[in-house]
């Protein structure tokens, strides 16, 4: 084969086995494998790949529907350009070429190296991040689900307990993070009824506080848990609230798992990101702090080429506007098209940004007096803002600066004082 010819490859991947297509500039088939999920299915898989001329200089862009797994991890050694291509996308380029709706696995292999063949300018390869910022990609997003799922949990144990448990939620309301709270769980687990709420008696709630680990102010919780587990609430019949308390039990059981998972995951984001290279600038920005700067990493991750520039990354956010024009009519709206995880990250971090920076704080009021935006549209201008001064500050290595980042603010500042 000669060096100078091009050739593609698309792989149809599935849970156990995966179809391998190769094809010329042309588009003539050269190759077709069916491989299994194993090393020797991939060495099968790296030695085709070389036999049709595939070198480390040099290597053969592959298409794949998934930018996750172990044959992704083996694809992407060296300089090899992964290309993952949107399931949806690929089947309308399957309608191109068949109009009978037929599919298959080795079909699809060939539609994806012939998507390289003819689009590969119009799709983007996986970012070639280091080893840390993708360990802290997989930490930080599973401490994002985990926060997610606690959340949801929490809210499903919420709305049961408002149905035959309302003491329990003026018990737990002054406590921050009330139903998520090791007392809550400790008092929940003792008393899963109000029935039996408005019997327990000082030892066992002082027992159940010790056990979540209070250690100051026990007496005179003990004295508020009290009169509110024994004040006068309406109560469900005797059977239905034992069966509920049956349930709350069972939904408990979920909840302690999930904030053990959010908080033991939370401590390995404190751990790993730190040692990125990135974490100093990222953590100088008001706002972010470990776990909401491990995010952002996450998402956006360490290669500096990934984004021709600060427009790229800010469209990737979510956190650019949107022009639609078609002859005289003309309109601008928010993105819908972007990365979730990462314009979740970035409404917390303009939340956040608003009392840490001064700077911040005043671009926002100006955005929300000036312009006359409403809260979330002000935020996501602050956010579209700062994301372009990150995107500077890791270009070229800098840490933040407000005097520099908001200078209209900051001069404002050094006037007044």
């Amino acid at each position: 084969m000669e060096g100078k010819d091009l050739i593609y490859c698309g792989i149809d991947w599935a849970e156990r086995t995966h179809d391998v297509a190769l094809v010329d500039d042309s588009g003539q088939l050269l190759a077709k494998r069916h491989i299994t999920d194993d090393a020797g299915g991939y060495k099968i898989l790296l030695d085709l790949l070389a036999e049709y001329g595939d070198t480390e200089e040099s290597p053969i862009p592959v298409a794949i529907e998934t930018s996750r797994g172990l044959v992704v991890a083996v694809l992407r050694t060296g300089k090899r350009q992964v290309f993952a291509i949107n399931p949806m996308a690929a089947a309308r380029y399957r309608d191109r070429h068949s109009v009978s709706g037929k599919k298959s696995d080795p079909g699809d292999a060939l539609v994806l190296a012939n998507i390289l063949r003819t689009d590969m300018y119009a799709h983007r390869p996986l970012p070639q991040d280091s080893d840390v910022a993708r360990a802290v990609a997989v930490l930080a997003r599973a401490q994002q689900d985990a926060t997610w799922n606690r959340q949801q949990i929490s809210n499903q144990l919420r709305s049961l307990l408002r149905e035959y448990y309302p003491a329990a939620l003026a018990a737990f309301e002054s406590w921050k993070n009330g139903l998520c709270r090791r007392e809550a769980h400790e008092l929940l687990k003792a008393a899963p009824t109000p029935a039996r709420a408005s019997r327990l008696t000082r030892t066992q709630l002082q027992a159940a506080l010790k056990r979540a680990g209070r250690q100051r102010g026990i007496e005179a919780e003990i004295d508020r848990l009290r009169e509110i587990f024994r004040s006068d609430w309406a109560h469900q019949p005797s059977l239905v609230e034992n069966a509920l308390g049956k349930q709350m039990l069972a939904l408990l059981v979920q909840l302690v798992a999930a904030c053990t998972a959010a908080d033991n995951l939370a401590e390995a984001v404190e751990e790993a990101f730190p040692q990125h290279p990135d974490a100093e600038i990222i953590l100088s920005f008001p706002g972010l702090g470990i776990q909401l700067g491990a995010r952002v990493l996450a998402e956006i991750g360490d290669d500096r080429t990934r984004f021709a520039d600060a427009r790229g990354l800010k469209a990737y956010a979510g956190a650019s506007p949107v022009t639609r024009a078609s002859g005289k009519k003309s309109s601008i709206t928010r993105r819908w098209v972007k990365n979730d995880r990462l314009n979740h990250a970035g409404y917390l971090w303009a939340f956040s940004a608003i009392t840490a920076s001064p700077g911040a704080k005043a671009h926002y009021r100006r955005r929300r007096d000036d312009h006359r935006d409403w809260h979330a549209a002000a935020q996501r201008n602050l956010f579209n803002r700062m994301l372009g001064q990150l995107y500077h500050c890791l270009q070229h290595g800098r840490l933040y600066d407000e005097a520099v980042a908001f200078p209209a603010e900051a001069q404002a500042t050094m006037q007044a004082a």
